[in-house]
């Protein structure tokens, strides 16, 4: 029997964040963390600030439920620590995800950047202040958007740059008959 450890590897290579990535995620933390700090300083608590006309506002509201103000209404106890755990998990499996991609998918591996980013500046809030800072409002006629924040939007765009990276993908991939 051989004494010598052989190593294992994964089938997949491990990759770690580019300058790219690691810059992206820094400036969308650091812009999340301080329009959240100024709208604490600036807008009361369930006020608003008109900036176009009715169509977008900011208005401070608190969301100490999940995404789209799931369990805001609702009261359980320690609650603020079993979202934050949640969240905390649901950003390992991103950066799980994220380390297994390959280098070449830019798209991708920016779109997880944003997501993890967005993850991050909404569980600094869970964790400080036990509920999540939103502010942009959109008004569009009788249609009134959830309130979100920047976290909120680096997910959104992040989710959407990984679906043009999965059609991207599928459209190129090669078949077999």
């Amino acid at each position: 029997m051989n004494a010598e450890a052989t190593p294992v590897t994964s089938a997949a290579p491990r990759v770690r964040l580019s300058g790219l990535e690691f810059g992206l995620m820094i400036a969308i933390v650091l812009a999340d963390q301080l329009t959240k700090a100024l709208v604490r300083a600036d807008i009361p608590v369930d006020s608003s600030r008109e900036v176009i006309g009715s169509f977008l506002n900011l208005t401070h509201v608190r969301n100490s439920g999940a995404a789209f103000g799931l369990l805001n209404g609702v009261d359980f106890p320690y609650k603020s620590i079993v979202l934050a755990l949640a969240a905390t998990v649901a950003l390992m499996g991103i950066a799980w995800y994220a380390a297994r991609g390959a280098a070449h998918q830019l798209v991708a591996r920016i779109g997880l950047a944003m997501i993890m980013a967005g993850a991050v500046g909404n569980l600094i809030d869970r964790l400080a202040f036990g509920a999540v800072v939103d502010f942009v409002d959109v008004v569009f006629g009788t249609w009134h958007f959830w309130a979100f924040n920047v976290a909120d939007a680096a997910i959104t765009l992040g989710v959407t740059a990984l679906i043009i990276d999965m059609m991207g993908t599928e459209r190129h991939a090669s078949t077999t008959a």
